[in-house]
């Protein structure tokens, strides 16, 4: 080796390389990581024994809902009376139709009006009847003319009797006299007869009342010329009028003849009847059958108005719980009977049928017993299953009061 070689290589291995790491460095360097990855195994380790510990500690205890404070009531057998709700019409009882009875006769008088009450024989309205009374002396006039010669006919006939037999008059002439006296006596009567025709006409000129009652309806006109059986009013006989109400057939077998009836009127007022006629015949349609009921006079009921009626029957049983007891839900009837004892109970939700309704009161006709216990006020709010506090007598009275007026 020649001594530019030696040199060359001594000159490298005593001058240190550029990217050579230095020893502290190196040292602060395995340090931190040795630091760094103790740390993450002591937080691995203690996050592990914290889901550990988590794992098997048992869970804090559900926050329980307060109870809500309610009022209890016992459900319990009372009489109650029994009605029938039924509805219908009323109407007159009896209307009479007055009519003309003459033909060709002009109206000339006019007494009355629609809603009068008129007495039976009143005048109600007069025909111009000039031409009556004339035809009426025409035939006086021709009544005593007829008169006159019956006599004549009479007086024949009676001297020619005298003289049958005596030859001065024959059989056949004797028996024209007969038959002239008998004819004129045939034409007395006749004349007396169209007498008495027209003379009718002439009470039939003037319009009577045939009975007591209210008009009703008038198609009569002043100046108008009628026919025969043209109808001019109509009336309500004795102002009297009923309600036809319309009841099932097991409605009309629990009513009777005379029973009362309480009727309820559109105007909002009321009117009492009583039952006069019951249908023997159901409509073969609506399978109703018509009550006819009196109404009392007095009343603001008028013909053609549609009324409701309650009819009193014997009282029954019932077994009733407060209206308030009663909630529907889903178009269904539900009371919530308390279960158990104690300050605090449970309730549970009981299907019931529903029937009759009076004051606060509701009867209740299936799956309720006497004496269970169920939520009065409050029972809106619940549902099966929730847990109530039952007031005590002392807060009974203010609860009510309070539900009573969000209701």
């Amino acid at each position: 080796m020649n001594s530019n070689e030696y040199d060359n290589t001594e000159l490298v291995t005593l001058q240190p390389a550029k990217h050579a790491p230095r020893p502290a460095l190196r040292s602060g360097r395995r340090l931190v990581w040795v630091v760094a990855t103790s740390t993450i195994a002591v937080l691995s380790i203690a996050f592990a024994v914290w889901g550990l510990r988590e794992r098997h500690s048992p869970l804090p205890a559900a926050p329980t809902a307060s109870a809500l404070t309610v009022t209890e009531a016992l459900a319990r057998t009372t009489e109650w009376p029994t009605t029938l709700d039924a509805t219908g019409a009323i109407a007159p009882w009896q209307e009479a139709v007055v009519g003309s009875q003459t033909s060709g006769l002009r109206i000339a008088e006019l007494h009355v009006g629609v809603g009068d009450v008129v007495r039976r024989g009143q005048l109600l309205a007069r025909f111009d009847a000039a031409m009556l009374r004339a035809d009426e002396a025409q035939l006086l006039a021709g009544l005593a003319q007829a008169e006159s010669l019956a006599v004549q006919a009479d007086a024949n006939r009676e001297r020619a009797l005298q003289l049958k037999g005596s030859g001065g008059i024959s059989e056949q002439e004797i028996l024209q006299y007969v038959t002239q006296a008998a004819t004129a006596r045939a034409q007395v009567d006749s004349a007396r007869a169209q007498l008495n025709s027209k003379r009718l006409q002439l009470r039939h000129a003037d319009v009577i009342a045939p009975d007591d009652g209210e008009i009703s309806a008038r198609s009569a006109t002043l100046g108008a010329v009628t026919s025969s059986g043209q109808e001019l009013f109509r009336l309500v006989r004795q102002s009297r009028l009923e309600w036809r109400g319309e009841l099932t057939a097991r409605q009309i077998a629990a009513v009777s003849l005379g029973q009362s009836i309480s009727l309820a009127l559109p105007d909002g007022g009321t009117a009492q009847a009583r039952i006069r006629q019951i249908a023997p015949l159901l409509d073969e349609r609506s399978r109703l059958g018509v009550v006819y009921a009196d109404i009392a006079p007095g009343s603001t009921a008028r013909g053609g108005m549609y009324a409701s009626g309650h009819i009193a029957l014997a009282p029954s049983d019932a077994l009733v719980v407060p209206a308030s007891s009663v909630v529907i839900r889903d178009g269904r009837s539900f009371v919530f009977r308390l279960i158990g004892t104690g300050a605090t109970l449970k309730v549970r939700a009981q299907a019931v049928t529903t029937g009759r309704r009076r004051g606060t009161e509701i009867e209740i006709l299936q799956n309720l017993a006497q004496g269970d216990r169920v939520v009065a006020q409050g029972a809106g709010l619940l549902n099966d299953g929730d847990t109530v506090r039952v007031a005590s007598p002392s807060v009974t009275a203010p609860l009510a009061a309070l539900t009573s007026r969000k209701g």
